[in-house]
């Protein structure tokens, strides 16, 4: 009996191979299959030059030794980084828990009991104490996975598993090219910072130059406080970007969960290497490989599952419940021949009564599948976009670069001229003000352009599912 109980138990368990999961098909990209054209992506049509993104290697990437260097701080203490990575483990063990449940778990258990018999309900009319051991091997409540509810619960827990893997990867994009981005806004606020504060002494020269004009009576009151204002425009400015610098420095630290050792920062754009080029390619399937859009998938693939454990929730549960041992009145005597002892009890229930619950179920794991499916889509067309708007500025940046350092050399000529008619009192010191405005804000606007241009790569890069 035992013999066939067993084999009963493996026939069943073979018979549990299948799922009621609708057949996974991935939905259509919502996007054009190639990138857009047009006079702002001159530079992307035949893109063929930099490396694939989601195969460069961030440290391949970024060829700048101090950014490398504070990459690698952030990697190793980022809380944020820290807690995906934990999630992963906290799905991970809760994925082997659902995964356990398919197969029988034999427990084993010794007990002892005692009871007391009245006698004047015992057979011999006297009462009497009964002592009864019990060894025993055996399975409690197993359900057997007939119809495959438990193998899709299994199935949804492994593609949520997936889903917080490549959490922890988008994540850490996303970490990595922040990093990038707040170090080079850092050494962009510290170059600002230095031209006001060269703007502020070359002002303070100018004021006491117009100063001492003044007092000889060659220079008007209204020069002197014309010069005055540009200085105390340039305090302002020097002000302004101390706290922004001190500010951006504290978002690092952040960032890096440490302190960012002082050797390792930049204090301009131009002393740091620039990032490699990256290639977008021709098809915008690329963007399937990115890790949130690969999550979004895993999250449709989990709720696909769902719906074959609502499905087979309508067909009976099969359970089973065995136990091989041995009994005894005496401890001893639990090993001895005869004393052997066992249990076969299966149990079906058939749900009857709960039908409009188990409809409603099914239609809320095919609505929730219907949600994924729109997430997904809208996962594709936001990377889409994003890189769409990477390919338009890094075609039109080029341009933009050369202009802004043809305005400065300008501004600088007209700067110098105005400031020679003043001496000579040909025009008016206004003139030679307006000038200094000029330069100063294309100076501004030069920096800022170079670190638009250094912040592209860096966000190419990122959207295309580079530094995992």
């Amino acid at each position: 009996m035992i013999r066939n109980a067993i084999a009963l138990i493996a026939v069943i368990a073979g018979l549990a191979a299948c799922t009621m999961a609708p057949e996974y098909t991935r939905p259509d990209a919502p996007v054009p299959a190639s990138w857009p054209t047009g006079p702002a992506y001159k530079e992307t049509g035949s893109d063929k030059t930099g490396a694939a993104a989601a195969d460069l290697d961030w440290r391949e990437f970024y060829t700048d030794e101090k950014l490398r260097n504070i990459v690698r701080l952030a990697l190793h203490n980022n809380r944020d980084l820290r807690v995906a990575a934990l999630n992963i483990e906290k799905v991970r063990a809760l994925y082997r828990v659902q995964s356990a449940v398919l197969f029988p778990l034999p427990n084993a258990a010794g007990s002892l009991n005692e009871y007391r018999t009245p006698s004047d309900i015992s057979d011999k009319g006297e009462a009497a104490n009964v002592r009864l051991y019990n060894a025993n091997v055996g399975i409690t409540s197993w359900e057997v996975d007939f119809f495959g509810r438990i193998r899709s619960l299994r199935d949804s827990a492994l593609e949520q598993y997936f889903a917080t893997e490549h959490a922890r990867r988008s994540a850490q994009i996303a970490l990595i090219a922040e990093v990038a981005n707040t170090y080079l806004t850092l050494a962009a606020d510290m170059e600002n910072l230095k031209l006001a504060q060269s703007t502020l002494t070359a002002q303070e020269s100018s004021y006491g130059m117009i100063k001492r004009r003044y007092e000889l009576g060659s220079s008007s009151e209204l020069d002197l406080n014309q010069a005055r204002t540009r200085v105390e425009a340039a305090r302002v400015d020097v002000a302004r970007y101390t706290a922004l610098t001190a500010a951006d420095e504290n978002a690092l630290n952040l960032l890096v969960g440490a302190p960012v050792p002082a050797d390792l920062l930049s204090d301009s754009l131009t002393s740091i290497a620039a990032p490699r080029d990256v290639s977008a390619g021709l098809s915008s399937e690329v963007l399937l490989r990115r890790p949130d859009i690969l999550r979004a998938e895993s999250l449709l693939k989990a709720a696909n599952a769902d719906i074959g454990a609502a499905r087979a929730a309508f067909f009976p549960t099969i359970t089973l419940t065995t136990s091989i041992g041995t009994t005894s009145n005496e401890l001893a005597g639990l090993f001895k021949a005869g004393a052997a002892t066992w249990s076969f009890v299966p149990q079906v229930n058939v749900p009857i009564f709960n039908s409009v619950l188990l409809w409603a179920n099914l239609k809320a794991a095919k609505a929730t599948r219907e949600i994924y499916v729109a997430q997904y889509e809208k996962a594709i067309q936001t990377a889409f976009r994003e890189v769409s708007d990477a390919l338009a500025r890094r075609g039109t940046i080029g341009d933009q670069l050369a202009a802004q350092q043809s305005l400065v050399d300008a501004s600088a000529n007209t700067y110098r001229l105005a400031d020679a008619r003043y001496t000579s009192g040909i025009d008016s010191y206004l003139t030679v003000l307006d000038a200094q405005r000029s330069l100063y804000a294309a100076q501004q606007g030069l920096i800022t352009t170079r670190l638009v241009k250094l912040s592209n790569l860096v966000n190419l890069y990122k959207v295309l599912g580079g530094g995992q």
